[in-house]
């Protein structure tokens, strides 16, 4: 059974020679940007129900390295591991979202996570275990940014649900660091940070489906302009069965525990 929420004219997930092209320009990339994935009255009905609920998210302004690890003493304050950059946010988590929601039927639909498993070159894919990590639906108003950093996981999959009037570009530097190998990048960062390094801008609009390895990418995005808020989905999955953030975790990124 097909999920009615995707343009499978324009995608057909289902096929293998269609899956293996996605796959194929995620490796060479390190992103991949579907235009158009989600039918526009889904992506209508997603921002119609949450819109108006911005104030019930959690908002949450911090400063981190981009390692998004605790500084070292070791180091002197301006060394790149160190350096603080600034990200600010607001979210709905996954128990905020609406059981009728396009989000919930995409995100639980056997297809469209084979699909994802066959891209990202993974055997199975599973949510978090947890009530608040598996689909968050971010907000950022005027002046929201997310600084400069590194994922912890090896990738992400997002889709735009409004964009805004101005601001709120996502860009990137691809293979700063070798997180495997103990490589951190630093003379990298250091120039990335000092805004003397050429970035890349990954251009996606509302109904995008995005596939990015941010492990050793670093990426930001940048503040949102005008009146109009930035409105995403992030879609969270593990790799293994029975994993859920810690309550510290859920506390820092969603001021609850459940």
């Amino acid at each position: 059974m097909t999920c009615r929420h995707i343009r499978l004219d324009l995608h057909p997930i289902d096929d293998p020679g269609y899956r293996n092209r996605c796959r194929s320009v995620l490796n060479d990339n390190g992103a991949l940007v579907l235009k158009d994935f989600l039918i526009k009255n889904s992506v209508h009905q997603v921002v119609e129900a949450s819109e108006g609920r911005q104030a019930e998210a959690f908002y949450a302004n911090s400063t981190h390295n981009v390692y998004l690890t605790p500084p070292d003493p070791s180091l002197p304050d301006n060394h790149p591991f160190n350096r603080q950059v600034l990200s600010s946010k607001g979210l709905l988590a996954h128990d905020q979202v609406p059981e009728d929601s396009p989000l919930r039927e995409l995100y639980d639909h056997p297809s469209f996570r084979d699909f994802l498993c066959t891209v990202l070159g993974i055997n199975e894919i599973y949510p978090y275990d947890d009530d608040l990590s598996s689909i968050n639906i971010h907000f950022a108003q005027e002046g929201r940014e997310l600084g400069w950093h590194f994922d912890n996981s090896s990738f992400a999959v997002t889709l735009l649900l409004q964009a805004p009037e101005a601001g709120g570009r996502f860009e990137y530097v691809a293979e700063v660091r070798n997180a495997d190998a103990g490589e951190m990048g630093f003379d990298a960062v250091d120039q990335i940070l000092a805004g003397s390094s050429t970035v890349d801008c990954l251009h996606f609009d509302p109904g995008d489906l995005v596939l990015f390895r941010g492990r050793n990418s670093i990426h930001r995005v940048t503040p949102t302009r005008g009146r109009i808020t930035r409105m995403l989905v992030v879609f969270a999955f593990n790799d293994q069965p029975g994993i859920g953030l810690s309550e510290s975790a859920l506390e820092t990124f969603y001021g609850r525990v459940y």
